[in-house]
């Protein structure tokens, strides 16, 4: 007999998919007088600091566009729904965004499992996918065109972390605490081809369940093969945990390296400013470097939209994820269409964003990794790798 919770799950898909088909073969037909743009991402839980520096940093670009006529005469509006952090949320919100909001584009999605969670209604819809907060690998494939990241990918991340602290500082020791879900493994399989082009192998590893501070397990694991090294992939709260007890509980000097997706900002937030022995990893460089055009217009426009939000660097990769957006629109003669933005994002200048160089590579458009240290109330660049 057929299980009759299964037959409703496969009507309810089968509608879905026939409402994004027809998205995707009737979009669009009827001028608009805004660009909607829309997001699922986490506002409030334990990675809540994210999606608000996300849409924080979008929307203080937008604004600033809009403020000076928009695009075409059109305005840009940039609507988000809350996931949490939770992927189903993320698949219900986004039918949502393309079925009922009729979005433009989906921009600034936040999380490697919750945009998993949706790749296919992305890939049956062909629908804009932009800018994601994720290095994931499956994001930066040929067999998904519609899909344009801002941010070089973990793959990338890793490779130069691992390539500093065997170059520079001669250590084979390497362990990691990371995410026990996608995210988290995708962290994983990048750390690990890292050490193996370089003939090392990982010493430990600790994991931790998304959304709690469940990191006791993790130190345990950790602890006995004294790393020299922790690479760090998870979320600032359980990721400001592990680092206070591994300091209390072992005496060596350690080295911790949190990726980009840590939140760099937050968890420094989380541990009073002492940074140290911590690498960071960022995809794009300081928001303090007061030599950069960038940098000092988002500093002036964030303090003119948001005054009480202090900078970021994930806001600050949002705000020029959100330039580059909007000189892809700009750039378009004639009809707006889905079409025309993704090919005009894919060859958008490379001096768009003056010192940080842009180029459509292995589907994302930066290719550059920075490696600081928090000093001084500043994140400190020592190292940029090219990729």
């Amino acid at each position: 007999m057929v299980n009759k919770n299964f037959l409703i799950t496969s009507f309810l898909a089968l509608i879905v998919l026939v409402l994004l088909f027809s998205f995707a073969t009737s979009y669009k037909s009827v001028e608009k007088n805004t660009i909607v743009l829309g997001a699922s991402l986490p506002l409030t839980g334990i990675n809540s600091h994210l999606g608000r520096d996300v849409v924080v940093g979008a929307n203080a670009y937008f604004s600033h566009t809009n403020a000076r006529g928009g695009v075409q005469g059109k305005k840009i509006e940039f609507i988000q729904y809350d996931d949490k952090y939770e992927p189903e949320n993320t698949y219900s919100n986004t039918i949502k965004l393309i079925t009922k909001d009729d979005v433009f584009a989906l921009f600034g999605f936040v999380g490697t499992p919750t945009v998993k969670r949706v790749l296919p209604l992305i890939t049956e819809s062909q629908i804009p996918f932009i800018a994601p907060y994720t290095g994931a690998s499956f994001l930066r494939t040929k067999e998904t065109p519609n899909i344009i990241n801002f941010r070089s990918a973990y793959t990338e991340e890793l490779d130069a972390l691992v390539e500093y602290l065997t170059k520079q500082k001669n250590i084979t020791r390497f362990a990691i605490f990371y995410q026990n879900d996608d995210y988290g493994e995708e962290g994983y399989i990048a750390l690990s081809t890292a050490l193996g082009k370089r003939n090392l192998q990982l010493m430990a590893e600790g994991t931790y369940k998304r959304n709690t501070l469940s990191i006791r397990h993790a130190i345990h694991e950790i602890e006995a093969a004294k790393p020299e090294a922790i690479i760090l992939v998870g979320s600032y709260k359980p990721t400001a945990r592990f680092i206070e007890k591994v300091k209390e509980c072992c005496p060596q000097q350690i080295i911790f390296c949190p990726i980009s997706f840590v939140n760099a900002d937050a968890l420094m937030g989380e541990l009073h400013g002492n940074g140290e022995n911590i690498l960071f990893s960022q995809t794009v460089p300081s928001y303090d470097d007061f030599y950069s055009k960038e940098a000092v217009e988002y500093i002036k426009n964030l303090a003119f939209y948001y005054p009480e939000e202090k900078p970021s660097l994930v806001s600050y990769e949002s705000y020029l994820a959100a330039k580059a957006v909007v000189t892809a629109l700009k750039a378009i003669n004639g009809a707006i269409t889905p079409g025309k933005f993704l090919d005009h994002l894919k060859h958008v200048p490379t001096q768009t964003l003056d010192n940080i160089p842009l180029k459509y590579h292995n589907a994302q458009l930066l290719n550059q990794v920075y490696l600081s240290n928090y000093a001084n109330g500043k994140f400190e660049i020592i190292q940029k790798y090219e990729y």
